[in-house]
């Protein structure tokens, strides 16, 4: 598999290439791909060194799957240019999330809607993902009404910029800012940019998201997403309505026999989720699992994942990987 990471010298980028490498995936000749300052430039992949090329050359090379991380203008302009090509584009930007034309995909959820003719694959924001997974199953068993979602997303869904802007402030340097206010030492009600309603474009996503990976528009959902300093991973309080009434120790057991969800609640050991265990695992965790005493069929839970991993490099290798197990892609090579 001629496989392309485009945005490899980013942030999401270097985590692609280490899912990849981690997951031994098929990769026979790797194409990194970044903006033009970084052209020539050497990564290592698997002990091995490769040169950073264009977005042109990389259409040229015709890789099989091109794994974008680049931003959503990027994505704009090239993942049609690699699909007319006959390449297959995973995007990790909302550029082509809630495009009627265009999957949005969770592997454990909804994979089955993908086939050989689906050219651009949305990959789905970070909160969404890791909220999706937990839902997903009680979804099935009980049918959500309504959710109500607080977020406490890491700086590192923001960049490297946000990281250093941190590191600055802790260590009494005057730099670059990526917040408009402090990060350290603080919680910014403010992630990504504001929209006409008064809500967030990144509290947008986590309301339109879910509806079209679940399949169910009829989801009445909620959003209020906060930047913290932290950079392990994205944390969310979850308040979930059912129309059906629940078992607290069924709800337990679902999600543990849930793949992709490591169960951690146990306040008698001080067991739950915490971002700052979570950094670099490929797991949804999730725990204070506890009955809503304000509203019947209600139910709170807190949820935690590496938004650098689940929340993008490996959802989005998980989805390459589907299409390769499915003949979904690269079907002549794969006989051959």
């Amino acid at each position: 598999m001629k496989i392309a990471v485009v945005g490899a010298t980013g942030m999401v980028g270097n985590v692609m290439l280490k899912v990849l490498a981690e997951r031994n995936f098929p990769v026979t000749e790797l194409i990194p791909v970044a903006s033009e300052k970084s052209v020539g430039k050497e990564i290592e992949y698997n002990g091995k060194k490769f040169k950073v090329v264009g977005l042109q050359t990389a259409v040229e090379m015709a890789p099989d799957i091109a794994i974008f991380s680049a931003g959503g203008s990027t994505s704009t302009e090239w993942a049609p240019k690699f699909a007319e090509a006959g390449i297959t584009v995973i995007d990790n930007s909302s550029a082509w999330r809630m495009n009627p034309n265009n999957k949005l995909v969770v592997p454990e959820i909804n994979a089955d809607v993908l086939t050989a003719e689906d050219k651009i694959i949305a990959n789905p924001n970070c909160s969404t993902i890791q909220m999706v997974l937990v839902m997903n199953p009680l979804h099935k068993k009980y049918k959500i009404k309504r959710a109500v979602i607080s977020t406490y997303q890491s700086i590192t869904g923001t960049g490297v910029k946000a990281v250093e802007q941190l590191e600055n402030e802790r260590n009494g340097v005057d730099g670059e800012k990526a917040y408009h206010y402090p990060i350290d030492k603080n919680c910014i009600p403010h992630c990504d940019v504001f929209e006409e309603n008064g809500y967030t474009k990144e509290e947008m996503k986590l309301v339109n998201e879910p509806r079209k990976i679940l399949r169910d528009n009829s989801l009445k959902l909620t959003a209020t997403a906060v930047r913290v300093p932290v950079v392990g991973g994205h944390s969310e309080a979850v308040n979930i309505e059912f129309e059906n009434d629940f078992d607290l120790a069924e709800v337990r057991k679902i999600l543990h026999e849930t793949d992709g969800i490591t169960l951690q609640d146990n306040t008698d050991t001080n067991t739950y989720p915490m971002p700052l265990y979570a950094e670099d695992k490929d797991d949804v965790f999730v725990g204070r699992i506890r009955r809503d005493e304000s509203q019947s069929n209600t139910i709170n839970m807190w949820i935690v994942t590496d938004n650098l991993r689940k929340g993008a490099a490996t959802n989005a290798v998980q989805i390459a990987e589907y299409l390769i197990e499915n003949k979904l892609v690269n079907i002549e090579t794969l006989i051959s």
